[in-house]
């Protein structure tokens, strides 16, 4: 009975409890709604009213003839505040907007629609976005004649929310250059380099938050946005869609890693074209600026020579083209390394302009030896006083910092003078080569190079760029003369003939410079090819690289130097100012041609340019023209090729088809006894049978016809 009495006590104990605890609940309920109600509704409007950024429209990036490489198109997202619409007017419209809206978007029924609007509408909810995708102006001019949307935001409810997108009318092209900003702000081209230009200044509004979103409340407080300015570029369309397919191709070809193309004036500095490819698993895409940026900061081989011999020049004044050096047999020991030219079995005793042409790197490196051996301080003098060692205050950001070593580095041992006279333990960036030769070709004056002329409000100038001198001569004219004359014959005579043009003149050199992996040279090349044409009247300059090309002809003449080839032959077909008077020049035709056999390489190219006659090698190989001196003629219709006609020591050479003169220079050089029979200009035939094994003392007898 106890226990009975004690667990009624219990319950009637905890039911009191709990009904204590309710009547608390409700009293609280009442004060937070009746006697605080007034002060909580202030505070969740407030929470619920906030102030929001209304975003700029990003300014225009312009071409240098004003077409439009990247604009901010407007999209629209379409909400709907469905409690705005009077009762007769949603009523009468629901049903034919639910319909066109599943219509148009074709991703939910009609019911679907019609439920989400009438639900939104009987919860008092309001704003509702009706569907995420974006919609295009055109789009948004149809929507708004819609019904109920076509009573408009305040009396319908329709909300087009403006969402801006990037636009680029030509696609990928430059797509690296005019480049990209991500919502950290952070990027990369002219969108992230002149951000602050490009996006103006945000204004703000009121917005409320509700369920589904933030609505907008204009109340006059709102502050407009100010659009950015645009900015015009130097470059020009139609030659960066040239730059970039020769480019493409190439890489194509070779499989090459990377590469990249810049063009610019001569005496204004503006980028024309500046083309960035590098090998993804699809193809070549621009992923990274090498012409500028760290990536693209390599060793750049022989193309630098033009940095040494103008040093040389510099230094040494009295130091003339036709002064000889001898290479020896293209093998030389400079303290524990060898150093070796392209040519088996060496160029022998040449001249200075010859090594230049050749590029040959022995004679380089005896040259530097001899006059900057004792100072090899001087040297690197130079090359900073060319403004080598420093950036170029190029407009983009990302700029690499040369590389220039001197003798006060750690690093430096007793081969460096020699390694960096032709282009090695030394970094420079394509866009620095550039303006380096660029300089050569703009007598002596070494500009900066720009990417953007103007900054602009519409049609009103806030900022223009003008041509910036870095250095108002950087040598002597007797340096320059001589330097002309050698970039010059490397396209006349020399490593880069294959470019050979008998339309305008190119002067030039090129460069193939072995890779370091672990540290180590291998096997693997970054190619190149700087110069400027017409060389008689410098228009423009370029240069190409072409890292780690794959195949068998791989050095800077068969892989770059083509692509700045067809690069040319596009903007000198487009300046009529670069062409020479039509009666100054010599029309070739099939009567016309010139009776040729047989001769010297160098002699019938001079003359096939200088009288304006096409000529080739013959085949899709043209490797063997760097190491032979003679050739025969197949005349075709308006055009010579050439086939290597090789004069072999200790054979008896092939004179048939050669001048006299030329016939008893070949086989006097393999001191063969030589008797002339007949009269006329060439050999129609001879005694001995081309590759016969020359004894001592063997007679041969020409005929002439």
């Amino acid at each position: 009975m106890n226990i009975k009495k004690s667990i009624l006590i219990r319950v009637r104990i905890a039911f009191l409890v709990i009904c204590l605890f309710a009547c608390a609940i409700v009293y609280k309920i009442v004060h937070i709604q009746f006697l605080d109600g007034a002060k909580w509704k202030k505070i969740s409007k407030e929470r619920r009213i906030h102030y929001q950024p209304v975003f700029a429209t990003r300014g225009n990036i312009f071409s240098d003839n004003e077409s439009i490489l990247a604009t901010s198109l407007p999209f629209y997202r379409v909400a709907f505040d469905p409690t705005v619409a009077k009762a007769d007017v949603f009523n009468a419209g629901v049903d034919s907007l639910a319909l066109l809206l599943s219509r148009f978007y074709g991703d939910r029924s009609e019911d679907y629609y019609r439920r989400k609007i009438k639900n939104a509408r009987h919860a008092g909810r309001r704003y509702i976005r009706l569907n995420s995708r974006q919609i295009n102006y055109q789009d948004k001019k149809v929507m708004a004649r819609w019904p109920i949307f076509r009573e408009g935001k305040n009396k319908g409810g329709v909300i087009f929310e403006k969402v801006e997108k990037r636009f680029k009318p030509f696609g990928i092209l430059a797509e690296r250059t005019i480049g990209f900003i991500n919502e950290d702000k952070n990027g990369a081209g002219l969108e992230y380099s002149f951000n602050s230009e490009l996006a103006g200044t945000n204004g703000e509004a009121l917005f409320e938050r509700i369920a589904g979103g933030n609505r907008p409340i204009y109340d006059g407080t709102e502050v407009k946005p100010l659009d950015g300015y645009d900015i015009k570029t130097t470059i020009d369309i139609n030659l960066q869609d040239v730059a970039e397919n020769a480019l493409y191709k190439a890489l194509e070809k070779t499989n090459a890693a990377y590469g990249c193309v810049i063009m610019m004036e001569v005496k204004t500095g503006e980028i024309k074209a500046i083309a960035n490819l590098g090998r993804t698993q699809g193809g070549y895409i621009e992923d990274y600026n090498y012409a500028v940026g760290n990536q693209g900061r390599t060793e750049p081989g022989s193309t630098f020579k033009l940095a040494s011999m103008m040093a040389l020049f510099e230094h040494v004044p009295s130091l003339n083209l036709t002064d000889s050096i001898d290479t020896g047999d293209g093998r030389y020991r400079i303290k524990n390394t060898i150093m070796s030219d392209a040519k088996i079995n060496g160029y022998g005793k040449i001249t200075v302009q010859e090594v230049f042409e050749k590029s040959s790197n022995i004679g380089v490196a005896k040259l530097m030896e001899e006059h900057f051996g004792g100072n090899q301080q001087a040297y690197v003098n130079y090359l900073n006083d060319f403004g080598l060692n420093s950036t170029l205050g190029f407009q983009m950001d990302g700029e690499a910092r040369p590389f220039i070593k001197s003798p006060q580095d750690k690093s430096w041992y007793g081969t460096s003078l020699t390694s960096m006279a032709i282009g090695y333990e030394l970094k420079l960036s394509p866009l620095q080569t550039l303006a380096f030769y660029n300089a050569v070709a703009n007598n002596g004056v070494k500009i900066q190079p720009i990417i953007v002329k103007e900054i602009r409000k519409a049609d009103n100038v806030i900022q223009s760029f003008k041509t910036r001198v870095l250095n108002e001569k950087i040598c002597s004219e007797a340096t320059l003369k001589k330097l002309r004359v050698m970039l010059e014959g490397v396209v006349q005579h020399g490593t880069a003939k294959n470019i050979l043009s008998a339309d305008y003149k190119v002067a030039g050199k090129t460069g193939t410079a072995r890779k370091v992996k672990d540290g180590r040279y291998v096997k693997e090349y970054s190619t190149s090819f700087a110069g400027y044409f017409p060389a008689d009247k410098p228009k423009y300059s370029c240069i190409v690289i072409i890292d780690s090309p794959k195949g068998v002809n791989v050095y800077g003449a068969d892989v770059a130097a083509p692509v700045f080839k067809e690069l040319a032959d596009k903007a000198y077909a487009r300046d009529l100012a670069m062409h020479k008077p039509l009666l100054a020049r010599v029309v070739p035709n099939k009567d016309s041609m010139p009776h040729v056999q047989a001769g010297g390489l160098d002699d019938l190219t001079l003359i096939c340019n200088t009288i304006g006659i096409s000529s080739h090698p013959k085949g899709t190989d043209a490797e063997w023209m760097k190491d032979e001196e003679w050739v025969k003629v197949e005349p075709q219709r308006r055009s010579l090729n050439f086939k290597p006609n090789p004069v072999l020591q200790g054979r008896v050479p092939d004179v048939t088809g050669l001048t006299l003169r030329d016939a008893l220079y070949v086989l006097g050089n393999q001191q063969l006894q030589v008797r002339v029979e007949g009269q006329g200009k060439r050999v129609q035939a001879q005694s001995l049978e081309p590759g016969t094994v020359i004894q001592k003392k063997m007679r041969i007898t020409i005929k002439l016809s």
